[in-house]
């Protein structure tokens, strides 16, 4: 499982924008809260923000260098599909 969360190394921050009530963000808080350990133990050195707020649709932001950015919703996701949304975003250099 760790290998899972391993940033690839053009990776330079990652961002997660979601609600801190809202049922539409439920799927990514769980996810957060079971992987946000993992992840920042195996990518000590890269940033890794949670932005909490109110009515705020779940999303997560990948930057890399040079200014590139991806991100990709993560609105009406289960926690299975989040982390597999997360694994695919991060290990993947922007082009």
């Amino acid at each position: 499982m760790s290998g899972r969360y391993a940033f690839a190394k053009g990776l330079k921050e990652v961002r997660f924008l979601f609600c801190q009530t809202g049922e539409h963000s439920a799927a990514t808080r769980s996810f957060l809260s079971r992987a946000y350990p993992i992840m920042k133990k195996n990518n000590p050195s890269t940033p890794i923000m949670l932005r909490e707020a109110q009515g705020t649709l779940p999303k997560i932001y990948a930057r890399y260098g040079l200014g590139q950015e991806k991100s990709q919703s993560l609105e009406g996701l289960s926690d299975k599909q989040i982390e597999e949304a997360v694994t695919q975003l991060v290990k993947n250099e922007s082009s």
